[in-house]
Order: C-alpha cells, then structure tokens, then sequence
C-alpha cells in the first residue's frame, strides 16, 4: 500500500483521500452483483465487479501484459464521490494501465476479456464449441482499438442496453475527460490490497487509504461543479466530437455553465470539432443514433426529445464553420430525429418526408437561450404528450438563460 502513496503527491489538488463515508461506497459497488446479459438464448453472467477485476488482472498478467494501476471512472466513480447528491450511473467504467506498444499486446487484451467470459459462464454451461467469436458476438456490446497517437482499448460487455461494464485499458491518453463532473478517477489498487491482506471487513476505524483524482485539474473544484450540476471544461477543441453530445445532455439534465459569460464561446469550439470529427452526413447520424441509444434508456421519448431541441438550437445558433446548406441539413437531420422518437425507425437520409414540420429555427432573439425540460410551459408538454409528438425545434418564453 506504501508503493501507491509514495509515488503519488497527494498534496497535489488532483487529488483527494476518500472519507470513510465513501470508501464504503465504493467496497459496496465494488461487491454488488452485476449482470452481464448475452445476446439471445446466452445465459446472463452474474459476477461482483471486484471479482471480474481480480479475473481480468490475473489473467492479463499471465498473458504477459503487466497491469501497473486499476482505476474506476466515470457515473461510477461520480456516484461513490458525491456527498451533497445522489449520482446514478448507467455503465461502470474500470481502467486498466497497461503496455499496448505492440499489436500483440492489443490480441493479447481481448484474448484476455474473451478467456474471463468464458470462466464466467454458469455451471453445466457447455463451453466445448465456445470460439472467441461466439463469446464476443454474445457478451461484448462495442469493441474500440486506438492505436494512432494515442494507445487504448475498450471493451464493453453486455448486450441489454441498461448497466453495462466498460473494460478500458490504456497505454496513452492524452485527453482522459470531457467535462469536469466526469473527470473523476479513484484508484482501486491500495482495496485490492487491503481485501488480500486484511482479515477484517471495513469499518470506520479500519478501512484502506483510497486516493480520489480528478484528470480536470482541481479535485475540490470537480466535485463543486458536480454537486452544483455545473459544467465546466478545458480546451473543448481537445474533445473527440468537441464533447457536443455530452455538453447538451448535461444541459437537458439542468446542468448550467460555470461560467455563462463563456457559454458562446465554449459552444463555437464544440461545434466546430464535432463537424471536423463528423463532416458527413451519415456519420453524423450514426453518431446521434448511438449516442441516443446508449443515453436514453426506457421510458426516456420525452427526455429524448428535449435533448435534441438543445442539441438543434446550439448548432443553429453556434455553428461558424460550416456553408449555410450543410447547417441545414445537419438541423434537418436532427429534426427528423427527433420526429422519429415516437415512431418505428425511419432513416432521416432517405425519408423523403417527416412526419411533423418544424416551425423555422430560433429567432436571433432567443441566441443566448437554450430549452430545458424543467422550464418548459406546462402547455407545450401537455400538447406533446397528448399528440404522441415532440417540436424540438419550437422555443418558449420561459426558457432560461444561460448567460
């Protein structure tokens, strides 16, 4: 335990010792049970996480693939750190610090992965015909390699669309975050340690020493913005996609800036990197489709469409880098996005017609506002719930303001 805490400088704002209160937390999400669902007549996988992390690492260091550090991130970490709120989480992230400087080293990870899930299978379970591919089209939801200037990994296991595990291992990221509220790490290396030696279960006088780090740069200033739902980044042109989708899912959930005055700013910068990361019209709808199907879940159609009225208002209203004709089809693309939420799938690049018309966009007097689910009239809501259609593009007088 030592080893962890005299290589790190804790008085470093980064970081932060975890209270008891929180420790326990996070020894509770640790041991809790999650389900891995598979795809069809798969059985689920029941495993406690730290179990699934004590697999993975015995494994990868058995293939030759050393892991120096385990880190849980994320709604996960968020949720074990928030003291003044309660913070739900959809996916539990882990990271696992590893060496990928070679091609094999990346075969290895997933063999890895792969190997755990076949383990995991329930007893009585045949695993003679079980080949690497069946397991990954069963249990495995996304595979990611980064290999370029940057060097990870992601592999996210289940295949139900409600709590995933996401399996991260790095070599080099040079961004680790978007937005301050998700920038929280806690490193888990000093409770594994403490559940391999101790003989005691965790209690308020005896408990491990867990350090808390937040990759934004400020520890205290991190966990401020997240239990005051304020949204804050550094260098949004640093962001993959800018952080746009994120940016206006924090704004759909009453998130507000942290600083208004640099609202236009902030969101000219996300625009312009999400067009530069996504400039065809068919990877920008692959990328909203599956941003909204990884972030509204159940009964989430309403929530959806209040997501997409912010979404089309900032790019109306921040969108410098595109021809005026390229802006308006990404505004019809969203658009008809959002006529589809109530409606069985129809590709918004070959439907020839949408369903509802969009009143024409926000006028200029209505530049410095965006629509949130909880300032919306109580009219509007009534009328769309009623209809079965949401106007994702209509604005009311009694939207706030963000600056």
């Amino acid at each position: 335990m030592e080893r962890y805490l005299t290589s790190i400088d804790i008085k470093d704002s980064r970081f932060s010792i975890l209270s008891y209160d929180q420790v326990k937390r996070l020894s509770g999400l640790m041991n809790e049970t999650i389900p891995i669902h598979g795809r069809g007549n798969f059985p689920t996988l029941e495993v406690k996480l730290v179990d699934l992390v004590a697999l993975v690492k015995s494994k990868l260091e058995a293939a030759g693939v050393p892991v120096k550090e385990i880190r849980l991130n994320g709604s996960g970490a968020s949720s074990v750190l928030a003291t003044e709120c309660t913070i739900s989480y959809n996916d539990l992230d882990l990271i696992f610090s590893v060496d990928l400087t070679s091609q094999k080293q990346y075969e290895r990870v997933k063999q890895v992965v792969l190997d755990s899930l076949l383990d995991l299978l329930p007893e009585g379970t045949s695993k003679k015909r079980m080949s690497a591919g069946t397991l990954k089209e069963a249990y495995v939801s996304k595979m990611v390699k980064v290999n370029e200037s940057d060097r990870w990994s992601l592999i996210a296991l289940g295949n139900n669309r409600t709590k995933s595990v996401e399996l991260k291992f790095v070599d080099l990221m040079k961004r680790k975050y978007e937005f301050s509220v998700d920038s929280f790490h806690i490193i888990l290396d000093t409770l594994f340690l403490f559940y391999e030696c101790a003989k005691m279960s965790i209690s308020e006088n005896f408990y491990p020493t867990v350090l808390g780090e937040s990759v934004y740069g400020d520890f205290e200033a991190a966990l401020d913005h997240l239990h005051r739902k304020l949204i804050a980044t550094k260098h949004p042109e640093e962001i993959r996609g800018g952080g746009l989708l994120k940016y206006c899912n924090l704004l759909v959930k009453n998130y507000r800036p942290a600083q208004p005055e640099q609202v236009k700013s902030m969101e000219r910068y996300m625009c312009s990197r999400f067009f530069i990361d996504f400039p065809d019209l068919t990877q920008q709808e692959n990328k909203l489709i599956k941003f909204l199907d990884n972030h509204f879940l159940g009964n989430d159609d309403q929530l959806k469409c209040d997501y997409l009225m912010i979404l089309y208002q900032v790019v109306d209203e921040s969108t410098v880098c595109l021809m005026g004709h390229e802006r308006r089809q990404t505004l019809a693309l969203i658009e008809t996005l959002s006529c589809n939420v109530f409606l069985p799938y129809e590709d918004p690049l070959i439907s020839s017609s949408s369903w509802c018309s969009a009143p024409p966009p926000p006028s200029s007097s209505t530049s410095s506002t965006h629509t949130s689910p909880s300032s919306s009239s109580s009219s509007s809501s009534s009328s769309s719930s009623s209809s079965g259609q949401c106007s994702p593009m209509s604005t009311t007088s009694s939207s706030p303001s963000l600056s």
